[in-house]
């Protein structure tokens, strides 16, 4: 098979061979919000299964870091790890590319097609259909007058170099002639690397694809794919499906899959540019309104031609449905991505003139557009307001700062503005660089762009150091799944399906030997939706498996970690599997209690707290929450009080498994970083709380016990964390705490628990007096002292030097430096003294002197010796240094450096 990297076919592009343009009717042109719903109806009628879009947080995924393609989701079944109800799917999936490997931000506001947020648009077969049918279906959409009813003339397609079969259903089934064909081979550097040929990673699943563009007309430069005019706007790509048809091994070799998948994907604003016959996304129904908005908002006059209003506009969705799924603006991470989403379409507001907070007053026209498309914009529309504007103020503040810092910069009059300061206004300060840019561009200031760039580039080197999104790995297991128990019953009997010893398969374990088991049932909890795994032991007769903890392999195969503490285990052999009963207790009361703080949480503080992350183990529960503001004292007692509520209710806790439909009828809220598939298990306790989990629960909740919060804090921007304990924890926890007020009762002398305070806050008073006191008798002793300094001092030229350590802090330093410099019009004075280590230092010289002597000069010149530094003003200054051992030898330099100045 020859290999074509290059464009190969007769389809004219040039200016005066083009094809025949096509000529819409703009009477009749297609919403985006019919176009959306069109698509996910066509393929319902092809016997798809319709599922919801993820969220753009892939909570299962940790080598994602935002949700970018319609196939995500479906990842782990792809794999094999997950199994679903369905064998043919749709979606309409909410995706961003704004940081890592996909990344289109620079870009956005200055093309037609490129986005922070848009909708993927797919259909997906998981082993049913290939090809053929993923082909056809293709064409049956976009050309039947039913559906879209694109004119055929308008459209060509790419197939792999190598896929005969493909090329053969479009040219002898679909009926598309050879010159709309075009063969993509190898263009990318080495074998099958294309743009035609898809590949999960190194290894694993991969195929090629194919791919349909769409002509707009030869009054659009550019030409088809393969041509050297390819980047051109006349061609564009709405639609590909990709084959997966091999597994590559680590060999590179091509595997045939078993069963074959498809995964296509329709990219839905640019078929919505194409429905309503414009060139650019930004010309579609649903960015007019919200570039109108953005126009409004910025005092703006509404012009295609501006891109800042394209970037403000693009913007607000992406901000808008990454708040609406958990993310918030911080200084790492998904929430890093996010602040430079905001502080990108903020600057583009400063360009056009707004400096007022203008963005998050965008929020209620994204609302009205797709609000009911995606209703978690509507649900988390104030919660949205509130993050952008909180945000926004914040960057007011930066903008601020940074403009001194920029103004103090520039202010000795250079000519080039070093590349170390502008990084340090970008990086820490958010200072954004096209404003730095804009601002040495107006002075005719050049900019050390090269620097910059190192300084960048350092900080690419530390991300790609700390690098927290990598590549999870898993246990090559092919076997039966685990039928999971541990809802009913503690002990099991099971048969031993695989052993894992250093992640590799093995027939037994022997003593001594750490691993894993998969049983073909298990009562032990993998660890999942923040509760720990559960602990036990594995018994074959007298041979004993301990298991440390319970992960899952895959969705449904569930792996036991431990060590064989006497005997062997061996593939087949019947064993008992039995929990640890104490610690499963301990468990299911802290994670029961989870709910029902989640939901005292949410009354308490407000709608907008939402689950940030968990850890449920037998000791804790820790609950992250987003909430702009500590937790105050009152507020965590009504907590406690309306959690030990619902505790003495003692009402029975209900677990049912229903569909994902029926569960959000009835309510139940979905708890954060939890996989779910189309059934899900609702757990409802009372009326207090109805949650989905997969988790272990007490009976009733009366089994709880005693709730009480241990802590608060913060651990990210608007992210807070909660500890608290349950049960005989929380009883040893209040008997601790009884036994330290005795103890307090006993140390401050006082009669009862009431007088225990009084006495604490009489002893604080008195300690404070007395160390008032002290000080002041300190202060009096180093002024009498020196004024014997003064007596001593050395004649240089006209003035008294006096040079000496002493023993004193800091503020005895500053009083008797004021003191011997208010004595004398000739006195130049520095004083040092050693405390734990490090050197205070103060400098004093009489104000007839400070002309020819300035205080702050001759402190830096000695702390600069003893690895100091500080200043301060011509007739008193203060400085600090961190090497003791060198300042005799710094005391001796003043002499020669006050006489340089005076004679």
């Amino acid at each position: 098979m020859k290999h074509f990297s290059s464009f190969q076919t007769g389809i004219p592009y040039c200016s005066n061979a083009c094809l025949k343009p096509f000529k819409p009717n703009t009477e009749n042109t297609m919403k985006t919000s019919e176009l959306r719903q069109k698509f996910l109806k066509f393929f319902k009628s092809k016997g798809h299964q319709i599922v919801r879009s993820s969220s753009l947080v892939p909570h299962d995924d940790p080598t994602l870091l935002f949700t970018n393609a319609g196939m995500n989701q479906f990842k782990d079944v792809f794999l094999g790890f997950d199994k679903r109800p369905y064998s043919r799917a749709t979606t309409a999936q909410k995706c961003v590319r704004a940081g890592g490997k996909h990344n289109d931000l620079e870009n956005v506001g200055y093309t037609a097609r490129h986005h922070t947020f848009f909708e993927m648009m797919g259909n997906f077969s998981f082993g049913d259909y290939f090809k053929h049918d993923a082909i056809h279906f293709a064409w049956e959409f976009l050309t039947s007058p039913e559906w879209l009813n694109l004119p055929k003339e308008k459209l060509l397609a790419t197939v792999y170099a190598e896929d005969d079969e493909a090329y053969n259903i479009w040219q002898s089934e679909i009926g598309l002639p050879s010159e709309k064909i075009i063969r993509i081979g190898d263009n990318k550097g080495e074998r099958y690397a294309s743009d035609n040929f898809w590949q999960m990673g190194d290894t694993g699943p991969c195929g090629p694809c194919t791919e349909i563009f769409y002509d707009h007309g030869e009054h659009i430069w550019g030409g088809p794919p393969g041509s050297p005019e390819e980047d051109g706007d006349r061609f564009i790509e709405i639609w590909n499906c990709v084959f997966m048809q091999f597994n590559r091994d680590e060999q590179g070799t091509m595997n045939p899959l078993p069963k074959p998948s498809v995964d296509t994907g329709m990219g839905l604003e640019r078929m919505a540019a194409v429905m309503q016959h414009v060139n650019s996304n930004y010309e579609i129904d649903l960015f007019g309104n919200l570039l109108k908005a953005a126009a409004r908002e910025t005092g703006t006059e509404f012009s295609m031609e501006v891109p800042s209003l394209k970037v403000i506009a693009d913007h607000i969705r992406a901000c808008s449905f990454l708040i609406a799924d958990g993310v918030l603006p911080s200084n790492e991470g998904r929430g890093y991505v996010l602040r430079r989403i905001i502080r990108r379409a903020v600057r583009h507001g400063y360009k056009l003139g707004q400096k007022g907070a203008f963005f998050h007053k965008l929020v209620p026209d994204l609302v009205a557009e797709m609000g009911e498309a995606y209703p978690e914009l509507k649900e988390k529309q104030e919660a949205i307001i509130e993050a952008l504007r909180h945000e926004e103020t914040r960057f007011a503040q930066t903008l601020e700062t940074g403009m001194a810092l920029l103004e103090n910069a520039l202010s000795d009059g250079r000519k080039m503005l070093d590349g170390e300061i502008i990084f340090k206004l970008y990086d820490t300060y958010g200072f954004p660089y096209d404003l730095t840019a804009d601002i040495c561009r107006e002075r005719g200031i050049d900019m050390d762009e090269a620097g910059f760039e190192r300084e960048m580039e350092a900080q690419r080197q530390r991300a790609r150091a700390a690098q927290s999104f990598k590549a999870d790995t898993q246990l090559a297991y092919d076997g039966q799944d685990t039928e999971f128990k541990g809802y009913t019953e503690r002990k099991t009997e099971a048969k031993i399906l695989a052993l894992y010893k250093d992640s590799e398969p093995v027939n037994e374990l022997n003593e001594g030997e750490t691993g894993a088991v998969v049983l073909d049932n298990t009562p032990f909890y993998a660890e999942s939706g923040g509760q720990v795994g559960d602990v036990g032991y594995i018994f074959a007769g007298e041979n004993r498996f301990e298991v440390h903890d319970t992960q899952k392999i895959k969705a449904a195969v569930f792996g036991q970690f431990g060590v064989v503490s006497s005997g062997r285990l061996k593939v087949g052999d019947s064993v008992t599997a039995e929990i640890d009963n104490d610690i499963r207790d301990a468990n299911m009361r802290n994670h029961s209690a989870t709910h029902l703080m989640h939901r005292a949480l949410r009354d308490v503080l407000g709608s907008h707290v939402e689950q940030k992350g968990s850890l449920v183990t037998a000791e804790v529960t820790r609950f992250d929450i987003s909430h702009p503001q500590p937790v105050t004292a009152e507020e965590i007692a009504e907590v406690e009080r309306r959690v030990n509520a619902a505790i003495l209710a003692n009402v029975a806790v209900d677990a049912d498994i229903m569909s994902m439909e029926d569960a959000q009828k009835a309510g139940a809220m979905m708890l954060f970083g939890e996989k779910y598939g189309e059934e899900v298990r609702v757990l409802k306790m009372g009326d207090f709380s109805t949650e989905l989990c997969g988790g272990t629960h007490v009976k009733r909740t009366g089994d709880i016990g005693l709730f009480k919060i241990i802590s608060e804090g913060g651990i990210a921007a608007g992210i807070r964390r909660i500890e608290a304990i349950t049960g005989l924890n929380a009883l040893k926890w209040a008997q601790n705490q009884e036994r330290l007020v005795k103890n307090i009762i006993t140390e401050v002398k006082a009669q009862t628990e009431r007088d225990v305070l009084g006495k604490i806050q009489a002893n604080a008073a008195q300690t404070k007096a007395l160390e008032k006191d002290l000080a002041k008798a300190k202060a009096e002793l180093a002024v009498h002292a020196g004024a014997k300094l003064l007596d001593n001092a050395k004649n240089v030229g006209e003035a008294k030097l006096v040079v000496a350590q002493i023993e004193a802090d800091a503020a005895a330093l500053r009083e008797i430096v004021t003191d011997l410099t208010g004595k004398s019009e000739k006195a130049i004075v520095l004083l040092a003294a050693v405390n734990d280590g490090k050197v205070s230092l103060c400098a004093g010289v009489s104000k007839p002197l400070t002309a020819k002597v300035k205080a702050g000069d001759l402190v830096k010149f000695v702390a600069e010796q003893v690895g100091g530094k500080g200043g301060g003003r011509p007739d008193l200054a203060q400085a600090g240094g961190t090497n003791a051992t060198k300042l005799p030898d710094a005391l001796k330099t003043i002499n020669d450096w006050i006489n340089n100045l005076i004679n």
